[in-house]
C-alpha cells in the first residue's frame, strides 16, 4: 500500500511540474483504464501478458480508441478488445460519447432556448472539443418522448383549483397616406394573464 501512494505522489509531482497536463482529466482517464483493464482481466481469466491456458476464457485481441465527452472535457480512451468482441466497458453506453451529466447539460440548454449552433459554443466551453448540431438533436430527441407524455396524461382524475390562460394581443396601427403611424402590424404585442377560474 505505501509503494502504492508513493507512485501516486511521484506521478502526481511529475504531471504537477509539466504544467501542460490538465490533472483532473489525466486522473479520470487513469481511472478510466484501470477500470477497463480490471474488466478485462476479469473476463479473460487471466491478467494482461501472463499465460494460462488452463484458466483463460477468451484472449485479448488490442485495443481500440474512443472518444469519451465527460464533464472535465474529452478524455482519449484506449478500450481493450477481445477475441469473441463481446466486452464494452460498464462505465461508457453503447453508442454514447457523451456521459450522463453532459447530456442533461445539453438538454437543458436546448430547452432554455439556447440554439443547436450555440450549444457547440457551451461545450467547448466545458473544455470538450465539440459537438455537431445533429448529435444535439439527437440528444435533445429523447426530451420528445417525455414532453409527448406530458401533453398526453389525463386531466379529469386531478382537481386543479387554478387555471391560467396565456393570450397575445395584437395591437395594429392604422394606416394612413403617409406611411404607418406606428411599427407594422404585430409587432407591438402585450401578453394578457387572465386570473383563476
Amino acid at each position: 500500500m505505501a509503494d502504492d501512494s508513493m507512485s501516486l505522489l511521484e506521478t502526481l509531482r511529475k504531471v504537477s511540474a509539466e504544467g501542460e497536463i490538465d490533472v483532473l482529466r489525466e486522473g479520470v482517464r487513469l481511472l478510466a483504464q484501470a477500470i477497463m483493464e480490471a474488466e478485462v482481466t476479469e473476463l479473460t481469466g487471466v491478467p494482461k501478458g501472463e499465460r494460462d491456458p488452463e484458466h483463460r476464457r477468451t484472449h485479448r485481441n488490442g485495443y481500440r480508441e474512443r472518444r469519451w465527452d465527460t464533464r472535465v472535457g474529452t478524455i482519449a480512451l484506449d478500450v481493450p478488445r477481445v477475441r469473441d468482441g463481446g466486452y464494452l466497458p460498464s462505465l461508457l453506453e453503447p453508442r454514447r460519447r457523451a456521459e450522463r451529466a453532459l447530456l442533461a447539460v445539453v438538454q437543458q440548454a436546448y430547452v432554455s432556448g439556447v440554439s443547436t449552433r450555440r450549444v457547440d459554443d457551451l461545450v467547448r466551453a466545458l473544455g470538450i472539443e465539440g459537438i455537431s448540431r445533429s448529435e444535439v438533436s439527437r440528444i435533445c430527441a429523447a426530451l420528445d418522448t417525455e414532453v409527448t407524455a406530458f401533453r398526453a396524461r389525463p386531466l379529469g382524475e386531478l382537481a386543479y383549483p387554478y387555471l391560467w390562460l396565456d393570450a397575445t394581443v395584437r395591437h395594429e396601427a392604422p394606416f394612413d397616406r403617409v406611411g404607418w403611424k406606428g411599427p407594422p402590424p404585430g409587432c407591438r404585442s402585450s401578453p394578457v394573464k387572465l386570473g383563476a377560474a
